[in-house]
């Protein structure tokens, strides 16, 4: 009898055999996930993965110092790099890629420049907010009060009137707007108005959407009225997993940059912030481009499935102008028979890889070089593999063969 393998070797098999199923052998369609560009992977697997620093800019026994440790002549240059990257991608003044997440990014913003007891606007769950601006969530850790951002539904866009007549009667100390379910932009101009009006502050969660408004396709939140930018860097963003934030405001920056370190983190990872700086410059150059393809793509994609008889959401309205498409839920149960998280599973035994909430996204497959005119091909396999429960695994499989490498970098 063989020998028993070790728990290494079968690590290093569960690794490969992820890298050939999801990076090699499906197509990915969620909605919070992106490919990374090849000289990115190679920054996150640097030595700079091991090195840990503390900044600290504090006086330490008498002296003047910026970081606890020596041998960060590079690290500190990599962090200035894509920091100035980030602000002028977003078209703001001041910026930090440290967060490590879009989660840890809303906190850093929240934390230092709302006090104990303040009331968030928010969009909630149930409209397709972000479950972490929800009562018990982030407002319960920091001790705010919430109240709902009227949006009629996850597909709906927001009412700027509705929205300004909730400011006015509930006077907020903050309006943050970004969704989970986000198909399109917001009356953003008007909203921070009225909430300016009333001495608010305009937060904007662009986790799902920062990839477009980079490539200057969704909206330009900073210019257009927001007090603060931030959100994660790997769903429509094509970079490493992680957040970051960016403002106009030096008054609000000033609060928020001493505030992170040992209150919201306390060591940066360069190996992250490195890979983030390298998909800043690629999409200074190509974010245009790849905008557009993958809301084209979405939009695409929407028309194809909604003509093959899937009930898409927001047909009316053009289905999306974002990275998204959104199934129609309850249609889906009452022609089909089947619930969003079911159907996810039968197209993810064909190859073909969705949530389990009823959403799709595009911007992975825009990055391997799937267009426009390529959407009714893939709506026809989510088709077949989906409502009519057909075995279409070896012509996905066939099909995503002949894509080598990434577009956009």
């Amino acid at each position: 009898m063989a020998a028993a393998p070790t728990e290494e070797a079968r690590l290093a098999r569960l690794v490969a055999a992820h890298e050939r199923w999801r990076g090699h052998g499906v197509f990915n369609l969620l909605a919070s996930e992106n490919a990374i560009s090849p000289r990115a992977r190679r920054y996150l697997g640097s030595d700079l993965a091991g090195r840990y620093t503390l900044p600290l800019s504090a006086e330490f026994e008498g002296e003047r110092i910026d970081n606890s440790y020596a041998g960060t002549r590079y690290t500190d240059e990599i962090e200035r790099l894509a920091n100035a990257a980030a602000a002028r991608l977003f078209h703001g003044r001041f910026a930090t890629t440290r967060p490590l997440s879009g989660h840890i990014a809303a906190l850093s913003a929240l934390a230092p420049l709302l006090p104990r007891g303040s009331k968030l606007l928010a969009i909630e769950p149930s409209a397709g907010g972000y479950d972490g601006y929800a009562s018990g969530f982030i407002p319960a850790l920091l001790g705010y009060q919430v109240r709902p951002l009227p949006l009629a539904s996850a597909s709906a866009r927001l009412d700027a009137d509705r929205a300004i007549e909730e400011i006015q009667r509930e006077r907020p100390a903050a309006v943050v707007l970004g969704q989970s379910f986000f198909l399109f932009p917001y009356p953003l101009r008007e909203i921070a108005e009225a909430a300016h009006a009333q001495d608010a502050l305009v937060f904007y969660d662009g986790s799902h959407v920062l990839g477009l408004i980079a490539g200057g396709r969704f909206q330009d939140p900073l210019r257009e009225g927001a007090d603060v930018l931030f959100g994660s860097t790997h769903k429509s963003f094509p970079g490493p997993q992680g957040g970051l934030l960016v403002t106009d405001r030096e008054d609000l920056f000033q609060q928020i940059d001493p505030a992170l370190v040992w209150r919201i983190f306390d060591n940066a990872h360069w190996h992250r912030i490195a890979a983030l700086g390298q998909t800043l410059l690629e999409l200074e150059r190509v974010g245009k481009e790849y905008a557009t393809t993958t809301v084209e793509n979405a939009q695409a994609l929407g028309r194809a499935l909604h003509g093959a008889g899937l009930s898409i959401l927001a047909a009316d309205d053009g289905f999306t102008e974002s990275h998204q498409i959104h199934l129609d839920r309850k249609a889906l149960k009452e022609r089909h028979a089947i619930a969003p998280g079911a159907l996810a599973r039968r197209w993810e035994r064909q190859r073909l890889i969705t949530d389990l909430v009823g959403r799709l996204g595009t911007a992975e497959v825009a990055r391997l070089g799937l267009i426009p005119s390529d959407m009714p091909r893939l709506a026809e396999l989510l088709i077949r593999a989906g409502p009519r429960h057909e075995r279409v695994g070896a012509e996905v499989l066939a099909w995503r063969r002949e894509f080598h490498g990434l577009r956009f970098q």
